[in-house]
């Protein structure tokens, strides 16, 4: 028999040294690791523009906003959707109804945030200012510096 591999010929005679080693004696005592990695990530999706008007039907009036002190946290099981008005900052729809602005950091482009963002949950279920940000689904990561509350502003009579 010619064995052409030299690598399979020094695996064939270290064979029995291997199989004769005997394991290490640990005193009754063995130590094990075990590391689970989890990744969860939550899809907010960017909530769709008000529907095309039919031709001759009066137009929508647009809601206009007025920004209010906010909250440090957000749950994020309540949010809905997302709405992107102007640059460094998401609207956030809360419970269906409530609007509540996510202001960015100022290096922050919101241009990503168009089709939608990811967050990653929390321990205690909160997306808070000065914490936790938001990422694009293009992987862009931006800080939230802060919450104010939206309120419909009232129309001048």
């Amino acid at each position: 028999m010619t064995l052409r591999n030299p690598s399979v010929l020094l695996l064939v005679s270290a064979a029995p040294f291997v199989l004769s080693a005997s394991p290490p004696q640990l005193d009754g005592i063995e130590y094990a690791q075990l590391t689970i990695h989890e990744r969860l990530i939550i899809r907010v999706p960017r909530v769709s523009p008000a529907p095309m008007r039919a031709r001759g039907a009066p137009p929508v009036p647009q809601v206009r906003w007025d920004e209010k002190k906010g909250p440090e946290c957000v749950a994020m099981s309540a949010l809905t959707g997302a709405a992107v008005e102007r640059e460094g900052e998401v609207d956030l729809v809360v419970g269906g109804a409530r609007r509540i602005r996510a202001k960015l950091d100022d290096d922050c482009p919101t241009l990503d945030f168009y089709r939608g963002f990811y967050l990653k949950p929390t321990a205690d279920g909160q997306l808070c200012a000065r914490r936790d940000g938001i990422r694009s689904r293009s992987g862009a990561y931006c800080a939230v510096t802060r919450f104010r509350a939206l309120v419909p502003r009232k129309a001048k009579k």
